[in-house]
């Protein structure tokens, strides 16, 4: 496999050659099943991995024990988790989790840093990724800090559903999407399917009226 994954992140596709050949020759593949976790709270960060295929689901769990999912990481893809932990000599503090099967390649520590010493290019690939990840991530705070939580609800029906209208999704996911307690999704979930917008089955969910949902995200 060496380097024939490189195309797919244009930023690297663009290196000089003799960098581009040195992160063929570091680069590790990785396979991993569904349902793995890849790091979790007081681990170190031990390479730079950069998914090809498949997605991880990065969340925080409160002391309290609540979940909440901060982003996804999926083919073409770094994890600024990991960047900060390699950057700063920390360990994590969330978990990453595998959701479907995944394809990756991991950059050992040691050829990370080299190559962060060494291409102002790769530093570029890096840090631009590890931006664009942060805006993302405040506008998750900013949601659970300002949004109410039937929008955010409503909009994340939205999103899951299929071109059907079904989801297959527990209570308990969306609880963790949104970083707030499954009672309170269950409470505007029966509300939603009282005013007929929605049905509900045993992990499953249908929308009946997808414009009404679509307005409630558009209120003040």
């Amino acid at each position: 496999m060496p380097g024939d994954w490189i195309p797919q992140f244009p930023e690297l596709a663009t290196l000089p050659p003799a960098e581009q050949q040195m992160l063929a020759q570091s680069a590790q593949a990785v396979s991993l099943p569904a349902q793995t976790t890849i790091f979790a709270p007081g681990q170190p960060a031990q390479s730079f991995m950069l998914v090809l295929d498949g997605t991880v689901r990065v969340q925080q769990v409160s002391a309290g024990g609540r979940e909440i999912v901060l982003y996804r990481i999926s083919g073409g893809e770094s994890c600024i988790m990991t960047t900060a932990c390699l950057l700063s000599e920390d360990t994590y503090n969330a978990e990453g989790i595998t959701e479907t099967p995944v394809e990756a390649v991991a950059l050992p520590r040691s050829a990370f840093d080299d190559m962060m010493a060494r291409s102002a290019q790769f530093r570029r690939f890096v840090f631009s990724d590890y931006a664009s990840r942060i805006t993302d991530l405040l506008q998750v705070v900013e949601e659970v800090a300002f949004e109410r939580i039937d929008k955010r609800l409503a909009q994340k029906l939205l999103e899951r559903a299929d071109s059907n209208g079904s989801l297959s999704a527990t209570h308990q996911d969306l609880a963790v999407e949104l970083g707030t307690a499954r009672e309170v999704v269950s409470r505007h979930l029966k509300e939603f399917q009282r005013r007929g917008w929605l049905t509900l089955t045993r992990g499953q969910i249908g929308l009946s009226d997808r414009a009404a949902l679509a307005r409630l995200t558009e209120t003040e």
